[in-house]
C-alpha cells in the first residue's frame, strides 16, 4: 500500500530543516556567541544550545580559554648600543566577548603587533647587562603595558615570558674577554690584599724579635731545621747571634 505525500508537505519540510539548520547553534563551555540583530550587537549567549533567527541575527564565536601567542625574533638595539636578537611568549585571553569583537578588527593579529613593539621599546630602553640579569622584572614591565593597552579590547594579559636573547658572535667574544679581564683584576686585587696583610704581620713579627736576643735565636734555629730538612746541596754556617751586637749602629 502506497501513500502519496503532496509536494507542498515536502517543501514545508525541506524549509523546516534548512530553518533549523541555519537556527541552531551549539557554545562549547569555554565559548561565548556575540549576538548581533540587524547589524546592532544585542546580546552575548552561551554556553549550550543557541537559537538565532535566520539572515536577521548573526553570532561571531568567542574562545575565553589562554592562548599562547609565540612572539616573533625582534632586532633590539639595547641603550648602550648593543643589538640583539630577542623572542618572546604571550599568555592572554578573553575576558569581554563584546569588546574583543566590537572595540578591534582582530584582537589576535592586535595584540601580536602589540606584543612586539613593546618587546623592542621596553628592552631598548635597557642596557644588555640589565637584559641579562634581570629578565623577570623585564617580563612584569612588559606585562603590565600590554594589559593596561588591551584593557580597552577586553583582553587579559596573564604573563609575558622572554624566552631567548641572542647575541652576535663578535658581541659573545667581547663579553668573553670582558669577564676574563675582571676574573684577573680580581686575582690581582685578591693577591695584593694577601702580600700587604702578610707584610704587616712580618714587620709585626720583627718587631717583636728586634726586643729579644732570645727570640732571634730561636727563630734562627727553625730556619736552619727547616734548611736541612730539604735535599739541597746548600751548605749552611751558623752565625751566633751574639755576633749581631757588632753590627748595631750607636
Amino acid at each position: 500500500m502506497y501513500f502519496d505525500v503532496p509536494a507542498t508537505g515536502i517543501y514545508i519540510v525541506v524549509f523546516l530543516i534548512i530553518f533549523l539548520s541555519m537556527s541552531i547553534r551549539i557554545l562549547r563551555e569555554y565559548e561565548r556567541g556575540v549576538v548581533f540583530t540587524l547589524g546592532r550587537f544585542t546580546s552575548i549567549k552561551g554556553p549550550g544550545l543557541i537559537i538565532l533567527i535566520p539572515y536577521i541575527q548573526q553570532m561571531v564565536r568567542v574562545d575565553l580559554r589562554t592562548i599562547v601567542l609565540d612572539v616573533p625574533t625582534q632586532d633590539v638595539i639595547s641603550h648602550d648600543n648593543v643589538s640583539v636578537h630577542v623572542n618572546a611568549v604571550v599568555y592572554f585571553r578573553v575576558i569581554d566577548a563584546q569588546k574583543a569583537i566590537i572595540q578591534v578588527e582582530d584582537f589576535h593579529s592586535a595584540t601580536s603587533q602589540l606584543a612586539q613593539t613593546t618587546l623592542r621599546s621596553v628592552l631598548g630602553g635597557h642596557e644588555l647587562d640589565e637584559m641579562l640579569a634581570e629578565r623577570e622584572k623585564l617580563n612584569t614591565d612588559i606585562q603590565e603595558i600590554l594589559d593596561k593597552q588591551t584593557d580597552a579590547w577586553g583582553i587579559k594579559i596573564s604573563n609575558v615570558e622572554i624566552k631567548h636573547i641572542d647575541l652576535d658572535e663578535s658581541m659573545i667574544r667581547a663579553i668573553a674577554k670582558q669577564a676574563e679581564a675582571e676574573r684577573q683584576r680580581r686575582a690581582k686585587v685578591i693577591n695584593s690584599k694577601g702580600e700587604l696583610e702578610a707584610s704587616k704581620n712580618l714587620l709585626e713579627a720583627s718587631e717583636i724579635l728586634s726586643k729579644n736576643d732570645l727570640g732571634i735565636q730561636l727563630r734562627y734555629l727553625q730556619t736552619m731545621s727547616d734548611i736541612s730538612s730539604d735535599k739541597t746541596n746548600t751548605i749552611v754556617f751558623p752565625f751566633p747571634a751574639e755576633f749581631s751586637k757588632f753590627f748595631k749602629t750607636s
